[in-house]
This record gives C-alpha cells, sequence and structure tokens, in this order.
C-alpha cells in the first residue's frame, strides 16, 4: 500500500484538484483551516476500514474541484456577484426534527427557489428555470438514485432524498470545510471541537456566492436547510441579514436516538464500524448544542425573529401547518403551493420504504441521563413528547 492509501496530504489534494479541472484559483485561503484539521483528525484514526482514506479522499478532492469550478465561473461572470439574495427562507433545528419535510413541502411551491441535489453536487454550467428537473445532469443523478434504491431499499428510512429534490447547505459549505457532515464519517474529536468553536461567516460568504452562480438563470426567493444553522446564527445574519428563519421543533430524546442512528450507518459506511462509545459521549451533547445557541441567538435577535414549527404538527396536518408557516412569513399560500405540497405528500407517504426504527439503549444511553443536557429547552417549549 503506497503512502497515498495510507494517509491523506492537503497539498496533494489539492494539486489534484487544481490538474484534474485545470484551474487554480479558490477564491481566498480560507477554506483551508478547515481542511488541515479534518485530515489531522483523519489520519490519526488506525483503526479503519482498508478502503477508508481512498474514498474520504476522493470526497475531499472531488469537494476542492467543485469549488475551483464554482470560482471559475464567478471570475468569469463577475456581474453574477452583483445580484442580490433577498429574504432568504433559513429551515434549521435539532437534527432529525422535520427539517427535510419541511424544506421538502417549501420546495414543492413553484413560486419558491430551493437548491437541488444535482444542481448543488454539479453547479457548472448553471441550470435555466425550465431545466431545473430535466437537465441531462439531473437525470443521470435519477437513475443513479434508483439503481441505489432497487438495490438497497432501506435507504430510504433515512432520508427523503432525490436528485430534483432540494438539499442541505452541509454540501455547499463542504467546499469551505466548515460543516458538520464531515465530522459525521468517523471519530473525528479534533475536527468535531473545531466545528463547534469555530466563525462560520466564510462559509456563509461562499454559500451566497454559490446562489448568486445557481440563480444566474433559475431566479427565485430561496430556501435553505441545515439543522446546524442553528449553531451560527449570529454569522448566518452577518452575510444574510433579512434572512427569515424557521426553527423546527421536536422531542429532543426521539431526535437523539434518530441521529445517533444515522451517524451509525456514515460510521459503518466510511471506517467500517460503529464505535458507539463515541456516538453515545458526542452526538447528545451536539443536539444539545442545536437548542441552546438557537435560544441563545433568540435572545439576542428578538424572539419575534423566529418562527417555530412542532414536529408533531407537521406530522399530523402538514398542509395546514404550512399555512401557519406562509401567514407568519408573510408570503402568499396559493393554490399553486397547495396543489404542489400535496402531490409531494401523496408521492411520500411517511414509511414509504419502511420505518426507521432506534433505540437510545441501542448506544448505552437512557432519556434520564440526557434529562440535564435538554432542561433548558424543555422548559421553554412546549414540545410533544413521543415516548
Amino acid at each position: 500500500m503506497d503512502a497515498m492509501t495510507k494517509s491523506l496530504i492537503v497539498d496533494d489534494m489539492i494539486d489534484e484538484a487544481c490538474r484534474t479541472t485545470g484551474l487554480d484559483r479558490f477564491g481566498g485561503e480560507s477554506f483551508r483551516e478547515g481542511l488541515e484539521i479534518l485530515v489531522a483528525d483523519v489520519n490519526r484514526d488506525t483503526e479503519r476500514a482498508p478502503s477508508f482514506i481512498a474514498r474520504f479522499r476522493a470526497d475531499l478532492v472531488r469537494a476542492l474541484s467543485t469549488r475551483l469550478t464554482v470560482i471559475d465561473y464567478l471570475d468569469k461572470h463577475p456581474g453574477l456577484l452583483e445580484r442580490p439574495i433577498e429574504r432568504p427562507v433559513f429551515v434549521l433545528g435539532m437534527p432529525r426534527t422535520g427539517t427535510t419535510l419541511l424544506s421538502n413541502l417549501l420546495a414543492a411551491d413553484p413560486a419558491r427557489r430551493s437548491p437541488l441535489t444535482w444542481e448543488i453536487d454539479n453547479p457548472v454550467p448553471p441550470a435555466t428555470t425550465a431545466t431545473l428537473r430535466n437537465d441531462p445532469r439531473a437525470l443521470a443523478r435519477l437513475e443513479a438514485e434508483r439503481q441505489m434504491l432497487a438495490a438497497r431499499p432501506e435507504m430510504g428510512k433515512y432520508y427523503r432524498g432525490s436528485a430534483i429534490y432540494p438539499n442541505e447547505c452541509v454540501f455547499i459549505h463542504a467546499h469551505e470545510f466548515k460543516t458538520l457532515m464531515w465530522e459525521s464519517r468517523g471519530k473525528l474529536p479534533g475536527y468535531s471541537a473545531f466545528m463547534l468553536s469555530t466563525d462560520l461567516t466564510s462559509a456563509y460568504e461562499y454559500e451566497k456566492r454559490y446562489l448568486q452562480l445557481l440563480q444566474s438563470a433559475a431566479p427565485g426567493i430561496w430556501n435553505l436547510k441545515m439543522p446546524s444553522h442553528s449553531l451560527f446564527i449570529p454569522a448566518l445574519l452577518r452575510v444574510f441579514p433579512d434572512a427569515r428563519l424557521i426553527w423546527t421543533h421536536r422531542d429532543p430524546f426521539s431526535a437523539t436516538g434518530s441521529l445517533c442512528s444515522l451517524i451509525s450507518l456514515g460510521h459503518l459506511g466510511y471506517v467500517g464500524r460503529v464505535d458507539r462509545a463515541w456516538i453515545a459521549a458526542n452526538y447528545p451533547r451536539q443536539v444539545a448544542a442545536h437548542a441552546d445557541r438557537a435560544m441563545d441567538a433568540r435572545e439576542a435577535i428578538g424572539q419575534d425573529r423566529i418562527i417555530d414549527v412542532h414536529y408533531g404538527d407537521m406530522m399530523r396536518d402538514p398542509v395546514q401547518t404550512m399555512r401557519r408557516v406562509y401567514a407568519q412569513l408573510g408570503d402568499e399560500f396559493t393554490e399553486a403551493a397547495h396543489a404542489g405540497m400535496q402531490e409531494w405528500l401523496d408521492a411520500n407517504p411517511q414509511d414509504k420504504f419502511g420505518r426507521h426504527e432506534y433505540k437510545l439503549a441501542e448506544f448505552g444511553l437512557t432519556q434520564q441521563a440526557l434529562e440535564p443536557l435538554f432542561e433548558r429547552y424543555l422548559s421553554s417549549y412546549d414540545v410533544e413528547r413521543e415516548g
């Protein structure tokens, strides 16, 4: 096994991205800090599957390459950076609290604009409004998803994803190497600590440029989603000062169990084993930080600046819940919006691919032990308990 397969080397990956794209401008060096911390953490893990380094390396080079193509396109079309991102909607909350459902329902309104999975992954050249869902890149991704679900239908239990559905801002922030998405792929305590202590302003600045590229021929009011926006609301508002924020609420014990289960899949896929002790030690605190930091931000910016949506309401009557959300956003809930949302709901029943089963006990956790973490949150919000 050569040295490259044993460990990751930052400059080697940067050189490969530049060589394969023929480009060399990254739009600044702010991405290096997170990349270097992440790589150092990955290299420390010696108990990994043989394919771990090669797979992680490919993902990092792909992120660097996409960033190069984005910056190159914007360099060639500088006028795009003059076009504003007006009153974007950001969906946030603890992980596994219904942010994906809410994001998909917003995207089902033809009057709104969401970054779709395929175009986040392959943004250059940007799509037009007419080609957002039938671009050859979208159709190729849809076919790959069809084959994946045919081979592993159980994967549909965990995430309602599709090439032509909206996806999370984590996949944009990944090019700045400031996202918890990278942290979910193994026991990476150094990078985890970095993510909870760093300033995400540069990631939001990069995201703004990314959206300015995507909206060049497919404009609209943006709907954006990432649970961990909850951790970084001050940075978000520095870059998007007129943003509208929606916070999804759910029983934190159910959310924590669901997240731990999801992280265990990431561990299996990348390192080939599940470190349940690390998951149990790290992720309940991370979930609690989402709630605590959102509450801190709310106290600073004003209670009315954030719209609250409860998971139970979304499950029982999603359309009526969305009517209330639109009223609070100050947006018209049109017949086209209603029809689009109902069509999406009909095509995506809750247990379409089976039920995602998860239990805190699988990770040696109990609700009683976790209660102190969520005392502030549960005393502040009337959250419907699930168990």
